[in-house]
Parts: structure tokens; C-alpha cells; sequence
């Protein structure tokens, strides 16, 4: 897969199957688009995945999306919503973006897909273009979980709720954020159950503060694990973003290292203690919920 940032540094040379959108998150429907356009690979086009960045706080980081799509197309863009598309009338857009630039024979959207100036193209105008330009369009119906529209919008409300489970069902697959573990204050080890403080991307969102039962990979292995998302009211003020983990059974040094945590089950949301005992006593119970939770549910 060949990844770029703008669709000016586009280069390919082929006919193109594409599909563009916002794909925060590459959920379930997300996924029938992309899978749509696999589908015309077998005609000698080349697959495009066009991703918009909308400058918002996201489910998936840019990065992360092209960890998701390597080795399915042959070209991600990650393209910032720029003045200039912004303004751009829909009849440019598709004369000079989808048949000059990306030479395209097949198109794949979603229904409530919009685009140029004033969002006043949309799938039914592609249609209308088709003919003329010689391309296919596909509208792909949304994907639903038990009656509800699978979107950002759904997903980002159940991670508000805490609901892990049911994000990982509307996106595919578990919601996870990477970071590098910063140092702390050792408040952990001082109480006898040292942590790592991870640290997420920038406008990666977490889910609600609280305690969840985690795995976090570190090295290139999966370890069980118990977290805190949140600011740490109970120990600082400074109301920085963290996810402090501890980690059964490992035993290095990660300070400094990159590291993958997935978001399991939730158990209990972020407190302000009164006091350390009263945190270290919490802290021992949702160790002990960790391990119930692992014990049940195996390595997932």
C-alpha cells in the first residue's frame, strides 16, 4: 500500500476504484465501502481509500487508520480538508479530482455522502455525471446494528457511556489507543503495585473515565491488565489525559517504550478519593477485578 497526505501528491497512473469519507474509525460500514471497492481490483484498477481530516477529536489516528488498511488497497491519502476543497464547486471536483487526478472508472459511497461547495454534490449528482464521464457509481446502503445507523456519532456515544463491548461490535474489531509510557510519580510503587502512565495520541479519544479491565501489548507480546482513564483526580490537578495501567505479570521497564492498549470491559468510573488508603484499597479491588474479569473471559 502506498500512503501519502494530500491528493496533490497523488501519483498513481491506473484507473482507480475510490472511495472517499471521513472513515473515523473504519467501523462495520466504513468497512462494506472499502470492501465494494476490493471488489473492482480483479478489472486492473487500483484501490483508493480518500480519508478526509476533519480536525476533530477522533476513534482512530491517522496512523492507526493505515495500520488498518496495509496490505487491502493500494493507496490511503489522508487528505486535510483544505480551504480550497472546501470552496471547490461539486462539477470541478469530479472533472478535475476524480477523472484528471485519480482517473477513476469506479466510485463507492455511502448514501449521505456530500461534497463540493456548499456540500451541494452528492451521490445522486455522481450518478448523473456517470455517463458522461464513463465511470461507475455505487451508493452502498448503511450498515445497522439492531435498527440503528453504525456511524462515529454512535460509536463515540458509547464510548461516552463506557460501553467497550458494544464499541467493539459497530466498529469490528476491540478500541484500542497507543502511547508512550511516561514517567510518573511512582505513586504506584510507593503503594506496592507499580504502574505505567501511557500517554494517548493527540485527539485520540478515550473512552469515559474509569477503571476497565485492558490487555496492553508492550514489545511485541500481549499482557492482561487493569487501567484508569482519566485525569488521576485523587493525586494531581493537572488534568492531563492518561490511561494508568498495571500490568499482571510483567516485570520490565517500560518507560519510554511504545505500547498498545485495548479497552476490554468497564468496571467503575474515575473517583476523587478522600484519601491514599482509600485509593489503595480501591486500587487492590479492581486488581481483583481484573483477574476475575481474565479468569472468565481468557486472553481476548
Amino acid at each position: 500500500m502506498r500512503y501519502i497526505t494530500g491528493i496533490e501528491s497523488y501519483s498513481g497512473k491506473k484507473r482507480t476504484a475510490i472511495t472517499i469519507g471521513k472513515f473515523d474509525g473504519l467501523h462495520r460500514g466504513h468497512q462494506k465501502l472499502i470492501g465494494k471497492i476490493l471488489e473492482y481490483a480483479s478489472d486492473g484498477c487500483e484501490t483508493v481509500v480518500c480519508a478526509f481530516d476533519m480536525h476533530r477529536e477522533s476513534l482512530m489516528t491517522n496512523r492507526e487508520r493505515r495500520e488498518h488498511l496495509e496490505r487491502k488497497v493500494d493507496w490511503l491519502i489522508d487528505c486535510p480538508f483544505t480551504e480550497k476543497l472546501r470552496e471547490m464547486e461539486a462539477g470541478e471536483f469530479i472533472e478535475h479530482i476524480l477523472m484528471d487526478t485519480f482517473r477513476v472508472s469506479h466510485i463507492v459511497v455511502g448514501t449521505d455522502f456530500t461534497f463540493g461547495r456548499g456540500k451541494r454534490g452528492n451521490a445522486r449528482m455522481l450518478k448523473e455525471y456517470a455517463e458522461q464521464y464513463g465511470y461507475s457509481v455505487d451508493v452502498i446502503e448503511k450498515e445497522r446494528y439492531c435498527g440503528t445507523v453504525i456511524s462515529s456519532t454512535f460509536i463515540k456515544d458509547a464510548l461516552a457511556q463506557g460501553n467497550v463491548r458494544l464499541a467493539e461490535t459497530l466498529l469490528g474489531y476491540p478500541y484500542e489507543m497507543t502511547g508512550i509510557v511516561q514517567h510518573g510519580r511512582q505513586l504506584g510503587r510507593t503503594l506496592g503495585f507499580p504502574t505505567m502512565n501511557i500517554e494517548p495520541e493527540d485527539r485520540k479519544i478515550l473512552p469515559r473515565f474509569g477503571v476497565y479491565a485492558c490487555r496492553v501489548k508492550i514489545d511485541g507480546q500481549w499482557y492482561n491488565a487493569v487501567g484508569n482513564a482519566g485525569v488521576k483526580p485523587t493525586v494531581t490537578d493537572e488534568h492531563r489525559r492518561l490511561l494508568e495501567v498495571y500490568v499482571y505479570g510483567y516485570e520490565g521497564d517500560a518507560y519510554g517504550k511504545e505500547v498498545t492498549a485495548r479497552f476490554c470491559d468497564f468496571e467503575r468510573p474515575e473517583t476523587k478519593f478522600g484519601s491514599l488508603e482509600e485509593l489503595k484499597n480501591q486500587v487492590i479491588s479492581d486488581m481483583k477485578y481484573g483477574e476475575r474479569y481474565f479468569r472468565t473471559h481468557g486472553e481476548t
